[in-house]
């Protein structure tokens, strides 16, 4: 029934498929799903499984352990991948499992990888098969589940988290792997190269396994022993010289790229930029930072570059390497041509101290929503004034608790759209912002 079997087997298939783990104690990485006396540990072993998602970031085992339940289960079982086939192709198996449970009552267990492939219809197609028993769903997704997944499909759903997997379980994978490829143990692996060999991986056993397949295949062929930094540049073409300094480099240019934006240097910063991409960083470990800085060190006054960071970081999450280079340079540019101010950042920081102090001041009564009748008796929602009934849309009214009234968070800045928005703000609250 399956497309394809989740476990090839042969010389030909790819390292990561040919020493994928065969029992739920030897996935790595995810003891929060798996210990002993776990609910999905408990429904595989007992073959009581319900639908579920398994969300999770590339390479962290869930189609592992999809292949695991198909090893272990006494159900019919589909594999079906989202990406490489159509719904079409889905058909068969759902009229197949819908026969079986009108013949056997037994139901099927429908592995989907990648189900956020599906647009919201035809994931509708799903439904009725899951309501009345005939499948067991099982999808696999990278992305989230509450904007990738029908809501009426989540709601029959369990979804488990898988996490990315740490840099001790990527290393126990690549040593695996180098047990499958070196069985007589004939290369010697530096500690540093396995360093940036796990950096680059990112929590993905494929790519580290897809590392180990091409590292060892020409060290063979050229009779190269010792995989080193040089072997690694040499096979993979990739540079490793910001791993050189056990990582200080990597927050070193980070750290000057940031202060390069924040000091207006366009061309430092695309500088630091680009050694950070060329030297193997991960893009949207650089996307995020940007967002960051777009509210920390810009903020109001220029509120575009909010816009601007969020498309770069989605430029970075769609398209990748080597294309998000120019988006990622282009958002670092406008970082660092546009007006600066931290207002936004000293402002929440302010709220978060005063916070700390009083936890619990109460919320005035006007301002609170009575959503029952012995809420309004009680005052709530009280002598509060719309202000859209102003011919203004602005009533000069204190929002803050009493005892905070004249304290002030967020105070703009004389810079950029600022500038205009502390004009604006002096003139409908009749009062001067500190500088």
């Amino acid at each position: 029934m399956s497309q394809k079997p989740l476990w090839e087997q042969g010389e030909d298939v790819p390292l990561a498929h040919r020493i994928r783990p065969r029992t739920l104690d030897e996935v790595l990485g995810q003891d929060h799903l798996f210990s002993q006396g776990s609910v999905l540990r408990k429904a595989i072993e007992n073959d009581q499984l319900f639908s579920a998602i398994f969300y999770g970031p590339p390479g962290c085992g869930k189609t592992t352990v999809g292949g695991i339940i198909k090893e272990r289960t006494r159900h019919p079982f589909a594999h079906f991948s989202a990406a490489r086939s159509t719904m079409s192709q889905l058909k068969p198996i759902l009229d197949e499992a819908s026969k079986r449970f009108a013949l056997s009552k037994q139901s099927t267990i429908l592995f989907v990888d990648e189900i956020h492939r599906f647009n919201r219809l035809q994931q509708d197609v799903l439904l009725p098969y899951i309501e009345n028993g005939e499948v067991v769903f099982i999808g696999a997704t990278t992305e989230n589940p509450s904007f990738e997944i029908n809501p009426a499909l989540l709601s029959r759903c369990k979804v488990f988290t898988f996490q990315e997997l740490s840099k001790q379980a990527i290393a126990k994978i690549f040593l695996n792997g180098k047990a499958a490829l070196d069985p007589n143990n004939e290369i010697t692996v530096e500690e540093d190269a396995l360093n940036v060999l796990v950096d680059w991986s990112s929590g993905d056993a494929r790519t580290i396994l897809n590392y180990a397949e091409v590292l060892f295949f020409g060290m063979r062929q050229s009779g190269i022993a010792v995989l080193s930094h040089a072997v690694i540049e040499r096979f993979l073409q990739k540079s490793t010289a910001k791993y050189r300094k056990h990582g200080d480099e990597h927050f070193d240019l980070i750290s000057a790229f940031i202060k390069s934006m924040r000091g207006s240097d366009p061309d430092a910063a695309v500088y630091y930029l680009t050694r950070m991409l060329e030297s193997g960083e991960d893009p949207l470990y650089v996307a995020r930072r940007i967002v960051r800085f777009a509210s920390e060190d810009i903020g109001l006054a220029e509120p575009q570059a909010m816009s601007v960071a969020v498309s770069c970081f989605q430029a970075a999450h769609y398209i990748g390497l080597p294309e998000c280079t120019t988006s990622l340079a282009q958002a670092a540019v406008y970082m660092a041509i546009a007006p600066k101010s931290n207002r936004i950042y000293v402002a929440y920081e302010s709220a978060k101290k005063e916070v700390a102090r009083n936890p619990d001041l109460p919320v005035p009564f006007r301002l609170r929503n009575p959503v029952t009748p012995f809420m309004k008796e009680s005052g709530y929602g009280k002598d509060y004034l719309y202000p859209h009934d102003s011919d203004t849309g602005f009533i000069r009214e204190p929002y803050l608790p009493e005892s905070l009234q004249e304290q002030r968070f967020y105070v703009p800045s004389f810079i950029g759209k600022e500038k205009k928005i502390r004009e604006y703000l002096e003139s409908i609250w009749k009062r001067t912002y500190p500088k």
